[in-house]
């Protein structure tokens, strides 16, 4: 049954979380500098504003009728040092470059959100980390502590949220730059070529789609009389996992005209799975903000426990406030996806489904790397567009932990990259990421799945 909206989450206030048991967060050594450093940030102007979060809103809503497509993509876990012009465009490059293949194959608008500006902690699965003998608390984050094994890299630094803060401004600034000024504009796509991979055996399809995009665009100009301005520049939003509560109240605000409470560091936050539990401090906290709002769904959550916690984070089943993210695995999508779909369906709830094909294919090499090998991230979405069509529901978007840059961390794609390729430019600190040339042949892989492209690449 349909429950009413409410104006306001009952009994609760930014930090009502902290009656409830907070998983992952760090142990802070220092209560009194914690505390000083909150009321700081606090202060500090919000990152993203109140429109923009409703107006995601509305576009998700889109998306969950149908009528968008949801790309959502970047970095595993951001880097202080990578905010740079360079490695900042390059991300934006190749998120623009998949929604021009997602737009021209999918005939519909693509929703366009980045994992970025903010996205500096990340989960562990254990406290510590021992070497040698010696046992360190576990690097968490660039928004928590730093990679050297060190004791006092390792400290939890109340001052890196300051720092997350500036960094994050920074990145969203160059962003809106960039799309403000034209970088996004479809009259010249060429502006988001990456150079290393001009020889890429999807070098010569992608180049034909953009010519017959430009092709089509100078027809309806030429109809119309005059240049179709709305082409030179994209919406685009943002998105971390909320994982740090203390920063995510701090930069919790209420503003002028409008009720309730937002979470202003970023448009659209989401819950992990380690974190999603239903009497945590996370769901605590994610009940009482206005943003629309993600989760996580394992292959471990069971049909009942996913509604209690449908229920819990949009009790008034409202329009584009919750959407679902499952993370199966590709051996295990096919037994833990449909009964969660028959039971959101079967109660007629509102979420937008999401695919995240990344997280649950993880492995480790011979040689101690940590990857993902191509063709399970391809096999689980090429499940998951099957499962939903099944059920009666709809796939919705892809989650997918990408790069631009020239890295090689994921086996497989149209390269054949093996494990000995690994050790040519693997970087990432945490998880194992797409590169561009991998992240292109899987929106690709995307478009034909839906039925837009008949030629093989």
């Amino acid at each position: 049954m349909k429950l009413h909206p409410v104006n306001e989450a009952a009994q609760w206030a930014p930090e009502s979380w902290t009656a409830r048991t907070a998983l992952q967060q760090p142990a802070y050594e220092d209560a009194a500098e914690l505390r000083d450093v909150l009321a700081e940030l606090g202060q500090l102007p919000p990152l993203v504003t109140s429109w923009e979060v409703l107006a995601l809103k509305e576009r998700l809503a889109e998306a969950q009728e149908g009528k968008r497509f949801l790309l959502q993509g970047g970095d595993c876990a951001e880097s202080f040092a990578d905010c740079n012009s360079s490695i900042i465009s390059n991300r934006l490059k190749v998120l623009l470059q998949m929604s021009l293949v997602l737009v021209h194959g999918l005939k519909r608008p693509v929703l366009r959100v980045g994992r970025f500006a903010g996205q500096y902690a990340k989960p562990r699965s254990a406290d510590t980390e021992t070497r040698d003998d010696v046992t360190l608390p576990a690097f968490r984050g660039d928004l928590i502590n730093s990679p050297d094994f060190t004791p006092a890299a390792r400290r939890a630094d109340p001052r890196r949220l300051i720092k997350a803060h500036a960094r994050s401004a920074m990145t969203m600034n160059f962003v809106r730059a960039l799309i403000d000024g034209g970088f996004a504009d479809l009259h010249h796509p060429e502006y988001w070529d990456l150079a290393w991979v001009e020889h890429s055996p999807l070098a010569a399809e992608y180049r034909r789609m953009v010519a017959s995009i430009g092709d089509s665009l100078r027809f309806m100009e030429t109809l119309a009389g005059q240049s179709i301005n709305s082409y030179q520049r994209v919406d685009f939003y943002t998105s971390h996992e909320a994982l740090l509560l203390h920063y995510e109240q701090a930069l919790t605000r209420q503003v002028p005209r409008q009720w309730g409470w937002f979470n202003l560091s970023t448009h659209f936050p989401w819950i992990g799975m380690r974190t999603a539990a239903l009497d945590g401090a996370h769901t605590e906290y994610f009940r009482g903000i206005r943003n629309p709002i993600a989760v996580k769904i394992g292959p471990s959550v069971k049909p009942d426990q996913l509604m209690r916690l449908v229920d819990v984070l949009n009790p008034g089943d409202e329009p584009g406030r919750l959407t679902l993210i499952h993370r199966m695995g590709n051996t295990g999508i096919a037994e833990a996806l449909p009964p969660l779909l028959d039971a959101v369906k079967s109660e007629g709830r509102r979420v937008l489904w999401v695919a995240d094909p990344m997280h649950g294919n993880t492995e480790s090499t011979s040689n101690g790397y940590k990857t993902r090998r191509f063709a399970n991230i391809s096999g689980e979405l090429d499940q998951a567009f099957d499962i939903h069509a099944a059920a009666g529901t709809r796939l919705g978007g892809v989650h997918l932990e990408l790069t631009g840059e020239d890295v090689t961390e994921c086996t497989g794609g149209a390269r054949g990259l093996d494990e000995i390729g690994l050790e040519r430019a693997y970087k990432s600190m945490v998880d194992p990421r797409l590169n561009y040339e991998q992240a292109l042949e899987m929106a690709m892989l995307i478009v034909r799945k839906s039925g837009g492209m008949a030629t093989p690449i």
